[in-house]
């Protein structure tokens, strides 16, 4: 008897896993599954934040480079019969040179930044050679005739901020006026006529806050450099 005992343990081993055994293999694998789940879905969602974190930068350094070009060939305020960078009505205004072919009369362009429908949009004018169509462009709004290119979405604000000599950094327009009319006084000193007139705004700190981002991002230009 004992030994016949023996055999029907021996063959129930042989037959395969119990149901119990199964039970615990799924349950066994099923936590394995999901853990696995969990970490891949966690390496999905970590690339997924790094690459938009990277499209935004790139974006970012395309916004603020357009800007750098624009400031660094900033129109004299003589030129621009005015402040060649000016902010009103929550726009960035730049005055700057439009790029002629060599022997052609120098133009110039006006250039707006402003937030619409949550984008940075650069408004660009035709090229000016007059000054009535400078004064026009500086003090309408822009036309049909004007370009408007989207720098970035996602954008909740535009704010920028004007260096001013002896003043420091300002968004009052009202400083900038009284900077540049104290530079035009200076130059109808005798010795001092033949001296270009110094720039009312010789800096400026351009800062834009993203939804997507914890704090705003600044850069900061030095005008006609």
């Amino acid at each position: 008897m004992k030994r016949t005992g023996r055999c029907d343990r021996a063959s129930r081993r042989a037959g395969g896993f119990t149901l119990i055994e199964l039970l615990v293999a799924i349950a066994i694998l099923a936590v394995v599954a999901i853990l696995a789940w969990r970490g891949l879905d966690q390496i999905v969602r970590g690339r997924n934040i790094i690459s938009q974190s990277m499209a935004e930068e790139r974006v970012f350094a395309q916004t603020f480079d357009q800007m750098r070009i624009d400031v660094r060939m900033a129109a004299s305020d003589d030129e621009a019969g005015g402040p060649a960078v000016s902010v009103d009505g929550g726009a960035l205004q730049i005055v700057r040179a439009f790029a002629v072919p060599p022997g052609a009369a120098p133009r110039l362009q006006v250039v707006r930044y402003r937030v619409s429908n949550g984008r940075v949009v650069r408004y660009a004018s035709p090229p000016l050679a007059t000054v009535g169509a400078l004064r026009r462009a500086q003090r309408g709004g822009e036309s049909d005739a004007w370009s408007a290119l989207p720098m970035m979405q996602g954008v909740g604000s535009i704010d920028a901020r004007l260096y001013v000599p002896k003043v420091g950094w300002t968004t009052n327009m009202g400083d900038v006026r009284g900077q540049l009319n104290a530079n035009n006084n200076n130059v109808k000193v005798p010795q001092l006529g033949n001296a270009p007139v110094p720039r009312a705004v010789t800096g400026l700190q351009v800062s834009i806050g993203s939804r997507s981002l914890a704090r705003p991002v600044t850069r900061v230009f030095v005008i006609g450099e």
